[in-house]
């Protein structure tokens, strides 16, 4: 209907047309990130735990399209898994500012906060995606286990280089 050219207008008329939009335009973004070659690429490299080529790559598909929030969340992910927590916040709260449905920047930003030593934030981003989320829900699901490991003692784990 829209065309592979334009594929944020997809993402727009869906967000408009239907209740439960933010999951549909989560979906327009991701689909988005993906057709950007180096988005691609950083998703592999992150699969392999490579992220400082992963963080190299979404800056270039970031510097492309700033504005997805999808690229954010994964640079905020590839920055916490590299132990740069400062950076993992700033890209996890612009995924959040571009959209505030985002259930894996939520997910990931309550793992950063465990991280940081914040449960009380980490509950809050639980609490969100209880609000968002339809059962099942992988995001909801994760955060609440890393909450309770955390409460149990186990810490997340340490930066992977």
């Amino acid at each position: 209907m829209f065309g592979i050219a334009r594929p944020w207008c997809a993402a727009i008329a869906l967000a408009l047309a239907a209740p439960g939009a933010a999951l549909a335009v989560e979906g327009a973004e991701e689909e988005a990130a993906a057709l950007d070659p180096s988005y691609a690429a950083a998703r592999s490299a992150i699969a392999e735990r490579r992220y400082a080529d992963a963080l190299r790559l979404l800056g270039e598909a970031l510097a492309r399209n700033p504005q997805n929030a999808d690229t954010h969340n994964l640079l905020g992910y590839a920055y916490r898994k590299t132990g740069n927590l400062e950076r993992a916040f700033h890209h996890y709260h612009e995924a959040l500012r571009l959209n505030p449905g985002h259930r894996g920047a939520h997910e990931y930003i309550g793992e950063a906060y465990l991280m940081a030593g914040d449960l009380a934030k980490a509950e809050d981003h639980l609490r969100q995606l209880d609000r968002l989320c339809q059962s099942p829900c992988e995001e909801r699901d994760d955060l609440g286990k890393a909450i309770a490991d955390y409460k149990a003692g186990r810490r997340t784990s340490a930066p992977q280089r």
